[in-house]
């Protein structure tokens, strides 16, 4: 479904992805994990568009998308949230929805049906008429999942969607997330929380330095001696395997 061939991304002197190669077929939940600054976010801005890459390819649907704008994606069926969320604060939950479904209609009535409808699979249909302003951190977490919805994508680009919520609020984001991939959505997920990562994924990718150094099942991830060293630096793996 996803295809991301050698991309490499710089600023300036700083080269923040380097020949990153990644796959991800219909119907998987993957997950991209690394240390602060490995370039997870940078790849997926690149592979949404929002940034064009230096080098490489991105094919989507066995078509090439490298460098298309982020509004002709989404409308393909490619869509990303944002680890910092940002919900129109003046409007109510249904009409921040609405806002993602207008992307494939102008009808108001159907475009508040399918908040509605998103709402109800994300935990939100009992705060439709909450102000944007008036979310708790876990519930604009939800609003940004709804809004992404709400554009009918094919493939889910879903960018560290546990950051800042309690066990109990992760608990509960995660069977969202199945529900989501449940209603025929492929998702690729950045994730710092590991628990949400070995509960969701089925195959995980490691970037570290912008490089990709290892991809597997969340277990074999674990216990892989270059990815521990990522974390926790140089001579790690040796001394927890002593």
């Amino acid at each position: 479904m996803l295809e991301v061939r050698e991309i490499s991304k710089a600023f300036g002197g700083l080269k923040a992805v380097d020949r990153a190669s990644l796959d991800v077929r219909q119907g998987e939940i993957v997950g991209l994990i690394g240390p602060n600054g490995a370039g997870k976010t940078t790849l997926f801005a690149t592979i949404a568009g929002f940034h064009r890459p230096d080098g490489g390819s991105v094919i989507f649907e066995g078509k090439p998308i490298t460098g298309m704008q982020p509004h002709r994606l989404s409308a393909a069926g490619l869509v990303r949230t944002f680890q910092i969320t940002q919900p129109f604060a003046g409007i109510n939950v249904r009409e921040n929805i609405m806002v993602g479904a207008y992307l494939h209609t102008a009808d108001r009535r159907a475009a508040a049906r399918q908040a509605e409808a998103v709402a109800a699979m994300v935990g939100m249909a009992d705060q439709l008429d909450r102000r944007g302003s008036d979310l708790t951190v876990a519930g604009r977490k939800r609003l940004e999942l709804a809004r992404a919805l709400a554009t009918g994508p094919r493939l889910l680009l879903l960018d560290e969607v546990m950051a800042g919520l309690n066990p109990t609020e992760i608990v509960e984001i995660v069977e969202v997330i199945k529900a989501i991939r449940f209603s025929g959505v492929t998702i690729l997920l950045i994730e710092h929380v590991m628990q949400a990562v070995t509960s969701l994924a089925e195959r995980v990718y490691v970037l570290n330095q912008g490089r990709m150094i290892a991809e597997g099942s969340p277990a074999a991830i674990a216990e892989n001696p270059q990815v521990v060293e990522a974390y926790l630096g140089h001579g790690a793996a040796r001394v927890l395997r002593a």
